[in-house]
C-alpha cells in the first residue's frame, strides 16, 4: 500500500530528529559547563582586544579588573529573580496552579509545545517571568507526564521552556525599547528625542514577527522532538524541585507570632499598594518592579513568616552559581568597553552595509556581541550609541536600529549559557543537555529575525 501523507510527514520528522542526535552527542561530549564557558570567553575577548585594538596587556587587565564590579547591582537583581521565582513557585497556591497547567498536555509532543508556548507568552509580559515559568512548568509537565506513562525527554522539555525566552526583547520589558522611550536616557540624548514603544515594541512588523517566530520555533521543536523508539531521559527526583517545607512545632508565644499570617499579609498588601502607585504614575516594568511583584505575591501567598523562611532556605542553594559567574561577564564587558573592541565590530558593519541591509547586519552583529555582553541593558549601553550613529549616517530609521539590536540580543541567548543559568540551576541540568535543542530555536528564530529586518529595510 502507498504511504499516506501523515506517514510521510512522520518519516520526515523522524529523519530530522535523527539528524539532531549526532549534534546532541557532540554537544554533550564537548561543551563545557557554563562557568568554564565564561572563563574561556574572558580569554577569547582579551586576545581579540590585543589583536584588533591598540590596547596592551596592562590596559586590558585594567579594564577587566575595573569591570568586575560593573554588574553588582544587576547581579543582585538576577539573584533575586532566581531566589524569588523559585520561592514563589513552591508556595502552595502556585504549586496548585502549576499542577493544573501541567496536566493539560496529553501527549509528549503536546508537552513540549505547551511549555514553549506558555513560556513565550510569559516572556513577552516580562522576561524574568518567562525564564522562571518556563523551567518550572517543564518540571511540572515532566512530573505529571511520568505519572501518565508519557515518554517525556526532560532536557527537551527544559529546552522548550527556555526557547520561549527567544522573543523577550520584542515584548513589554525590552531593555533597549524602554530605554529609547525614556526621557533623559543615553539613547534619547543622542537622538535628541525619545522613540515611543509604539514605533518599536508595538510596530506592526514587530508584532507580525512575534507570531511568525512562535510558529517557526514551534514547528522546529516539533520536528526534532524524540519519536517512538528514541531514547529519552526522564526527570530525576532532585531536592531542587522536590522541596518539602518543614515548619518547626509552634510552642512559645514567639513561635505563634512567627506562624501568624497577619504580618506577611500586611507586607504583601503594602507592596501591592506601591506597585499600583508606580503604574498609576506612569511607571513601567523594570527589573526591580518584576522582583517586587514576585515578592508581593510571595508575601500574599505564604501562610506565615516560618513558611517563607523555609521556602527561602530551599531556594537559596540555586543562587551560588549565578553569583560566581556574573563578575566574569562584567569583566568581559569591561574589556569590550575600554579597549574599543565593540567599536571595531560595529565599524565593520558601517563599512559593508547599505540602508537596505543595515538592519540585518546590525542584527547579526548584535548576535555576536551578545556572546560577550549578554546583558540586554549592558549591550545597549555599549553597542547602542555606535549602531545608532552608524544607522543615522546611512539614513536608517532609529526604531529599526533599536529592534535590530534587540533581535540580536535575544537571538544568541539560545546558545549562550548566561541567561540559562537560572534554568539550569532549577532543573539540575547542564548547558550541554539542552543546547542541541536550543540550536534549533536559534536557526528557526534567526530566519524570522533576518527576514523581518530585510523586509523592513527594503520598505
Amino acid at each position: 500500500m502507498p504511504r499516506t501523507s501523515a506517514e510521510d510527514q512522520q518519516q520526515r520528522s523522524a529523519a530530522l530528529s535523527g539528524v539532531m542526535r549526532p549534534v546532541n552527542s557532540v554537544v554533550e561530549r564537548f561543551i563545557p559547563s557554563a562557568l568554564v564557558f565564561a572563563i574561556v570567553l574572558t580569554f577569547v575577548v582579551a586576545i581579540l582586544a590585543l589583536l584588533l585594538t591598540d590596547s596592551g596587556p596592562v590596559d586590558i587587565t585594567r579594564g577587566w579588573g575595573a569591570g568586575l564590579s560593573g554588574l553588582l547591582a544587576f547581579m543582585t537583581q538576577m539573584a533575586l529573580i532566581l531566589l524569588l521565582g523559585h520561592t514563589l513557585a513552591n508556595t502552595g497556591p502556585v504549586r496548585a496552579l502549576l499542577a493544573r497547567l501541567g496536566g493539560i498536555p496529553k501527549t509528549a509532543l503536546q508537552g513540549y509545545l505547551f511549555v514553549f508556548g506558555v513560556a513565550a507568552v510569559a516572556s513577552l509580559i516580562t522576561w524574568g517571568l518567562g525564564l522562571v515559568v518556563g523551567v518550572l512548568l517543564a518540571v511540572e509537565v515532566a512530573r505529571q507526564g511520568k505519572e501518565k506513562g508519557l515518554a517525556l525527554h526532560f532536557p527537551m522539555l527544559v529546552a522548550a521552556g527556555y526557547s520561549g525566552y527567544v522573543i523577550w526583547h520584542m515584548g513589554y520589558s525590552g531593555s533597549g525599547t524602554l530605554t529609547a522611550a525614556t526621557e533623559g536616557s543615553f539613547i534619547a540624548e543622542q537622538l535628541g528625542e525619545t522613540i515611543p514603544i509604539s514605533e518599536t515594541t508595538f510596530a506592526w512588523w514587530n508584532l507580525v514577527a512575534i507570531v511568525a517566530t512562535i510558529v517557526a520555533v514551534g514547528v522546529g521543536l516539533a520536528l526534532v522532538a524524540p519519536r517512538g523508539g528514541d531514547e529519552v531521559v526522564e526527570m530525576k527526583t532532585d531536592a531542587r524541585y522536590e522541596d518539602e517545607v518543614v515548619i518547626d512545632e509552634v510552642v512559645t508565644p514567639a513561635d505563634r507570632v512567627d506562624a501568624s499570617r497577619v504580618l506577611t499579609l500586611l507586607v504583601g498588601l503594602a507592596l501591592v499598594a506601591y506597585l499600583v502607585i508606580h503604574y498609576a504614575d506612569g511607571g513601567t516594568a523594570t527589573l526591580d518592579i518584576v522582583n517586587w511583584t514576585f515578592l508581593a505575591l510571595i508575601f500574599l501567598l505564604v501562610r506565615s513568616p516560618l513558611e517563607l523562611i523555609a521556602l527561602t532556605k530551599n531556594a537559596a542553594s540555586n543562587v551560588g552559581e549565578i553569583l560566581l559567574q556574573f563578575p566574569l561577564y562584567a569583566g568581559i564587558m569591561g574589556i569590550m568597553a575600554t579597549s574599543g573592541l565593540i567599536t571595531v565590530f560595529s565599524d565593520w558593519i558601517v563599512q559593508t552595509a547599505g540602508p537596505s541591509t543595515f538592519g540585518v547586519l546590525a542584527f547579526l552583529s548584535a548576535g555576536v556581541v551578545n556572546f560577550f555582553v549578554p546583558s540586554g541593558g549592558g549591550q545597549f549601553a555599549v553597542q547602542g550609541p555606535v549602531m545608532l550613529d552608524a544607522g543615522a549616517r546611512l539614513g536608517v530609521d532609529p526604531s529599526v536600529t533599536i529592534m535590530a539590536i534587540a533581535y540580536g540580543d535575544q537571538w544568541t541567548n539560545m546558545i549562550q549559557p548566561f541567561w540559562a543559568l537560572p534554568v539550569l540551576a532549577i532543573s539540575g541540568l547542564k548547558i550541554r543537555d539542552i543546547l542541541g535543542y536550543t540550536m534549533v530555536t536559534l536557526l528557526a528564530s534567526g530566519l524570522v529575525f533576518a527576514t523581518t529586518m530585510l523586509l523592513v529595510g527594503a520598505g
